[in-house]
């Protein structure tokens, strides 16, 4: 599980077309069931904190977002 000093590093395939990833997340080693609701944070900076349990997602260096058109 990750700390909150620790950011979970996300591939663009992992993103929507429209550069969000969602919290909680299986890859941030949290289970769904026993956490808080699901809220979609935007990565199209490159970063984005949670505001229920402050898990930082980044996009890995050297990802581009590929945008849905």
């Amino acid at each position: 599980m990750t700390t909150q000093a620790q950011a979970v590093e996300l591939l663009a395939k992992d993103l929507t077309p429209n550069g969000e990833t969602y919290c909680p997340n299986p890859k941030a080693g949290m289970k769904i069931w026993n956490t808080h609701p699901r809220v979609f944070l935007d990565l199209s900076h490159g970063q984005a904190k949670c505001p229920y349990c402050g898990t930082v997602y980044q996009l890995k260096a050297g990802e581009a977002l590929g945008h849905a058109h």
